[in-house]
């Protein structure tokens, strides 16, 4: 039996091809773990990260999506106090779209409300006002159509939401800092007559709760593609292939044959077994230890941050189940 971890130490080292997808058991090692692991930032920009992380299996890659979309927390408008709503649009949907509206506050700066019937503290809450009444910008009848020039306020958007600071908040944060991200997301059409007068509360969540609370807008990882030429492709079979696959995938040499230049964004739709005279060509697998991440932000936290706090929010459920362990 003292042979047993050296056979499956075998078994897995057979298994590193990229048809091997991983779901036979394993023999976990920590240290050919932490070997093995790799995080590749290939790009960042404002508000979207794509990152490679290598050497994990599924379920590690998917724990990582879970957290950034349920678990790592953000402000969001949770209470909605109505005193005055002659609009079109019935009470709970208009509270339903101004808790959607996402915050730029940072949700690190805030606890969470202890009590749900607890006032709301500089620690805790924001305050928001939306107050708005859509008028005439003119009494003399005419003959115009354009709502801009007929109309005062005949379009709330976002932006006409305004902050009340709670206690000190107002030498600790800007308006900018807090309030909605984009100013230009619609809340309702009015009319002469249709008025608002709202208080909005936010406070800190997270996504498992509601999915106003996630920071994110999506995430989601794919595995490496792989392609393979199993023999030269020349001519009018080349440019067929190239056709087969996403743009920049297959290249066609000057000596007119294909090869392949960057399989990572390919679409993996095998549309080149459709052909016979390419179909054997050609050998489509997945890298089954890495993954492509794509994490696109909401904008209150940049998307490195994101997957930082990820991997807090893990650290601390290790922590609390090893303590759970030691407790028993």
């Amino acid at each position: 039996m003292a042979t047993k971890p050296l056979l499956y130490l075998e078994e897995y080292k057979l298994k590193q091809d990229a048809n091997d997808y991983g779901l036979a058991d394993e023999l976990w090692d920590f240290e050919r773990f932490k070997q093995q692991l790799q995080i590749v930032v290939v790009r960042y920009e404002e508000d979207e990260l794509e990152f490679d992380m290598i050497g994990v299996n599924c379920a590690v890659a998917n724990v990582f999506r879970r957290l950034m979309l349920s678990e790592v927390p953000s402000m969001a408008i949770e209470k909605v106090h109505i005193y005055n709503n002659t609009s079109i649009i019935q009470d709970e949907v208009l509270a339903h779209r101004l808790g959607l509206i996402p915050l730029r506050a940072d949700p690190r700066m805030f606890e969470y409300k202890a009590n749900e019937t607890d006032p709301p503290t500089a620690q805790d809450t924001l305050e928001f006002e939306l107050k708005v009444k859509c008028t005439r910008k003119t009494k003399e009848p005419n003959e115009m159509t354009n709502n801009d020039n007929m109309y005062k306020n005949h379009s709330i958007y976002s932006g006409q939401i305004k902050w009340i600071p709670i206690g000190n908040q107002a030498t600790v944060y800007t308006e900018a800092a807090v309030g909605p991200i984009d100013d230009d997301i619609l809340i309702s059409k009015m009319r002469p007559g249709h008025e608002f007068d709202i208080k909005l509360f936010a406070v800190k969540g997270v996504g498992k709760d509601h999915a106003k609370f996630s920071p994110v807008a999506t995430v989601s990882y794919r595995l490496l593609p792989d392609i393979k030429l199993n023999r030269p492709v020349v001519g009018n079979d080349a440019r067929l292939l190239q056709k087969c696959f996403s743009p920049g995938v297959i290249e066609i040499a000057k000596d007119d044959q294909a090869y392949v230049k960057d399989a990572r964004y390919d679409s993996c739709s095998r549309n080149v077994y459709r052909y016979p005279q390419i179909s054997d060509a050609v050998t489509i697998a997945r890298v089954r230890n890495h993954f492509i991440f794509t994490v696109e932000s909401l904008g209150a936290l940049k998307p490195d941050i994101i997957f930082v706090e990820a991997v807090k929010v893990l650290k601390k459920k290790c922590r609390m189940f090893l303590d759970e362990i030691k407790g028993n």
